[in-house]
């Protein structure tokens, strides 16, 4: 398949799996929950670094939302998240199915008042 044709997501695993090849994991976990502890860490500090984009503090003087920083500090939480899902071997079909299941969960509970 070529890449204009190729899934996006399939397109996003194969740059992310060759990415981490190409790094120096020396300091890496070399146990898989070792690993998913790290990821999630790294998930967790991102996610802040997004949240220091917004106009959090009610208390400050806000200042114009930038959104190409916003974006910046989204897709490093995608490149771990990729990660993550390479560590525990799904695949973008496996992430499409457990996305529908937890998709229906949602909404069934948004139906029941939740």
């Amino acid at each position: 398949m070529s890449e204009k044709n190729e899934d996006r997501l399939e397109t996003i695993f194969k740059l992310q799996k060759g990415l981490s090849e190409m790094m120096k994991l020396d300091r890496y976990p070399k146990d898989s929950e070792g690993r998913i502890s790290a990821l999630s860490t790294a998930i967790i500090h991102e996610a802040v670094e997004l949240q220091r984009t917004t106009n959090w503090k009610w208390w400050k003087t806000p200042v114009p939302f930038n959104v190409s920083e916003a974006r910046e500090e989204l897709i490093d939480i995608w490149h771990f998240v990729v990660q993550a899902s390479l560590e525990l071997n799904l695949t973008p079909d496996d992430i499409l199915e457990e996305y529908k299941k937890k998709n229906e969960i949602n909404r069934e509970r948004q139906r029941n008042g939740y």
